[in-house]
């Protein structure tokens, strides 16, 4: 192919962060590019925030459901190749089901859909479309993310004991926490949860992801400390994985002065390691019988996916940004060699099934922190 790929967004309008973010990411890697979009439900707002990104007006939709109409119209090689959706969790469903069956290939923010039933209907969707599905989760796209998947199937840790997550926030410890808090905690347009809908799910796809362990059962407490919300913002979880590990997940949005404390440690009977979001190009292994090694992002011995995901060279420090490039990069990547003739594209980025598998924990988690029996199989 011999031209940039057209991206296409739903959602991302002025005040909205995530927004911003993805078209950022996008352009990073200098092989796609923003060619039409609907920014909001707000008509005029929508054509003031195309204007701003100096798009065709004519491109500028008044819904997804016009965007779909119009870009099927238009010439093959011209018309949007995927849609990027970061709109609020309620209409992920829908807008994904829409363009997947007008012919495109979807990118969206987690969670999927508002239920597993949702979720496993895009599934179906998805394969009778033959089109390519993405999730982000962009805590996947870090180098030292990699290399610790790499490290732990290389059998480096052993067998897998133990696992601890924490994802503490304190944006959400005020009563008016501003425009992009509020839909987070409301069940109409967040969904069944809050707080582990929106941190919880990056640490159960982040266990998986660098594990491979399905969580077996679950015990949670869920909390809602800030009075007159709807819906969790702090939840604790227990966790028995598929081959004997326990675990825990610690997410608050109300942990007061906490910035973005992702941590991530997994414990084997020969190894540990650990990775901190505060400090991405970090990866530290623990023993018992040897000092404890730092291993850093731009490592001559990393493995080739760790490799991959770095822009630049050691001691220029990569995070937030570059790590969702890295997902818009596999998903470009997938788009190419499918429109080239490939007809199962394999991409590193998460898809349709991780998105199942949190809405499934979502639900679980829900209904172990209503039930005094606690423990609720997945």
């Amino acid at each position: 192919m011999n031209r940039k790929i057209k991206m296409g967004m739903v959602g991302g309008g002025q005040g909205a962060f995530i927004g911003d973010v993805h078209r950022r990411a996008a352009r990073l890697n200098g092989d796609i590019e923003l060619v039409a979009g609907v920014f909001g439900t707000d008509a005029a707002k929508s054509r003031q925030c195309g204007q701003q990104l100096f798009l065709d007006p004519a491109r500028v939709y008044p819904t997804f459901q016009d965007m779909v109409a119009g870009e099927q119209k238009r010439p093959t090689g011209d018309k949007i190749d995927f849609v990027a959706i970061v709109t609020p969790n309620r209409m992920h469903y829908p807008i994904a089901k829409a363009f997947l069956e007008g012919g495109f290939h979807v990118l969206c923010e987690k969670p999927i859909s508002m239920s597993s039933e949702q979720a496993l209907d895009l599934k179906a969707t998805l394969v009778k479309s033959g089109k390519l599905f993405a999730l982000m989760h962009n805590y996947t796209g870090y180098p030292m993310v990699k290399q610790a998947r790499q490290m732990v199937a290389d059998g480096a840790l052993g067998k897998i004991r133990k696992i601890n997550v924490e994802y503490s926030l304190g944006w959400l410890a005020a009563p008016n926490a501003g425009k992009q808090a509020a839909w987070r905690v409301t069940p109409s347009e967040a969904g069944i949860s809050g707080c582990m809908a929106d941190i919880g799910t990056h640490a159960q796809n982040l266990i998986h992801y660098v594990t491979g362990l399905d969580i077996a059962s679950l015990n949670a407490d869920l909390a809602t400390f800030v009075p007159g919300r709807a819906l969790d913002d702090d939840g604790s979880v227990l966790l028995r994985f598929s081959n004997g590990a326990r675990g825990v997940i610690f997410a608050s949005e109300v942990s007061t002065g906490e910035e973005n404390n992702f941590v991530l440690k997994i414990y084997g009977d020969k190894a540990a390691l650990e990775w901190r979001q505060e400090s991405p190009e970090n990866l530290v292994i623990r023993s018992n019988d040897a000092p404890m090694q730092v291993y850093r992002r731009g490592w001559a011995g990393a493995c080739p996916a760790a490799q991959k995901a770095c822009h630049l060279p050691a001691g220029h420090p990569e995070g937030f940004l570059e790590a969702f490039a890295n997902i818009y990069r596999a998903f470009a990547d997938a788009i190419i060699a499918s429109q080239n003739g490939d007809l199962n594209p394999v991409g590193d980025f998460p898809g349709i099934d991780d998105g199942i598998s949190e809405m499934r924990f979502l639900e679980a988690l829900v209904k172990s922190s209503a039930d005094t029996s606690k423990w609720v199989t997945m």
